[in-house]
């Protein structure tokens, strides 16, 4: 079996590693002429930390972020309002795993040309099209360095290839862009002073009109007593403001997102002063997609964002990229009929993370923190005289629903290694 994957970033790469573990011939096609490190942070929840350990990245994972404690949320002034504990502290047995995204996509990119062989990722190949035939799928790619094109044969086509895909494009071509919710979002990553606990992910202020995230993502920057801290300005614009099409790349300015927070000065956080440390910033519109009703067709399927691009509210974007690669490698071992391999991935796949989606559209967390900031404009004391024990318990309802997965089920489900995995020695990544 042949399978084409296109795109290289975490999802399609993490594809690419499964397959091979599963005897599977992968390849991976690019559209970048060069895989650089861009981006900033991202969280890996302990679902997908898990499959990444049973693909043995373990120590590069430890070596690299910072296994989250916990997730502590404030208003606007820096008044704690609810915490939860993550990963290992939360009983389950991989940690969640802070880290930057460009980092993440450079170990695997590593890993990939090495177990693979360093031609199985070709860079600088746009995919324009496909076709299929009864025995195989032709896909159209073009050399975006020299022009020419060419058709590359495969017995299946992944496209991996996030949120303007081309491969979704042809599959659904009346679908239309995507859904902005009207909030702007600034990210960038900035040197500073361990804050809380040092391994905090903090979210101060609501969605109802602006919000700030903060952690920390270096596990070096941690050894030598300091924070890389990756941070996230979330604001709501006015009904009908202009939005630039979604890049994680588009370069923003420090004055714009600078008076939304200038303000926000904590005891343990300086925000304005955070926001200004960083080097570059980089600005994105809070978009998603409607969930398909069908994913693929025969011997073409979708995987991460190209399949179910959510709002970024419960740090599960790239976690369910992962399984997807996890699960596509498990059901592609299981038969020699790739149409039957695809649909099963498909039914295990698409219901969990349609309702993902739906469920960060509905930010449920959010209504909790707009009633603080409606109940108490100015502060408070004590957030027992803000919301009652129910409203704080919709919180931690609201957080499981949008992590998808429990500490029991997790720690209970069969692996999806083909031949077993590491699972069963309960092996702990990052969390030293």
């Amino acid at each position: 079996m042949r399978v084409l994957i296109a795109g290289a970033g975490i999802g399609g790469l993490t594809a690419a590693l499964s397959l091979h573990a599963a005897g599977i011939d992968a390849c991976v096609v690019e559209a970048a002429r060069e895989i650089r490190p861009l981006g900033v942070g991202i969280n890996i929840l302990p679902h997908a930390v898990r499959e990444l350990t049973e693909l043995d990245l373990a120590d590069a994972l430890g070596a690299t972020g910072i296994p989250t404690a916990e997730v502590v949320h404030h208003d606007r002034f820096g008044g704690r309002i609810w915490a939860q504990p993550r990963g290992i502290a939360a009983g389950y047995r991989w940690p969640q795993v802070s880290i930057h995204r460009g980092e993440l996509q450079a170990m695997l990119l590593a890993a990939v040309q090495q177990r693979l062989g360093a031609s199985s990722v070709r860079v600088g190949l746009a995919v324009e099209g496909f076709e299929q035939t009864a025995s195989d799928v032709r896909v159209a790619v073009r050399d975006r360095r020299t022009g020419a094109r060419d058709v590359v044969f495969a017995d299946v086509l992944v496209g991996a290839d996030g949120i303007h895909s081309v491969v979704r494009a042809q599959l659904h071509p009346a679908e239309g862009p995507p859904r902005w919710n009207g909030i702007h979002m600034w990210r960038g990553v900035a040197e500073g002073e361990p804050f809380l606990t040092g391994r905090s992910m903090i979210m101060a202020g609501s969605n109802l009109a602006a919000k700030f995230v903060a952690y920390p993502i270096s596990r070096r920057a941690e050894l030598c007593g300091r924070a890389a801290i990756n941070w996230v300005a979330e604001v709501r614009l006015h009904e009908g403001a202009a939005v630039a099409p979604g890049s994680w790349n588009r370069q923003g300015r420090h004055e714009d997102v600078l008076p939304h927070f200038a303000a926000w000065r904590f005891s343990w956080l300086d925000v304005p002063a955070l926001i200004a440390a960083a080097p570059v910033v980089f600005e994105y519109p809070m978009i998603d997609r409607d969930p398909l009703p069908s994913w693929g067709a025969g011997r073409v399927t979708l995987l991460g964002d190209a399949a179910h691009p959510m709002y970024p509210v419960g740090s599960n974007g790239a976690s369910q990229a992962i399984i997807d690669a996890r699960v596509l490698a498990w059901h592609l071992a299981q038969t020699s009929a790739v149409e039957r391999g695809l649909a099963a991935y498909e039914a295990a796949r698409r219901p969990p993370t349609s309702a993902l989606v739906l469920a960060n559209r509905a930010m449920g967390a959010d209504r909790v923190l707009a009633m603080v900031e409606q109940r108490a404009p100015a502060g408070f004391a004590r957030i027992e005289d803000v919301l009652s024990s129910e409203e704080l318990g919709e919180m931690d309802r609201s957080y499981t629903k949008m992590i998808g997965t429990d500490v029991e089920e997790l720690n209970a489900r069969p692996s999806w290694s083909v031949g077993g995995g590491r699972e069963a020695s309960g092996e702990k990544s990052g969390s030293s």
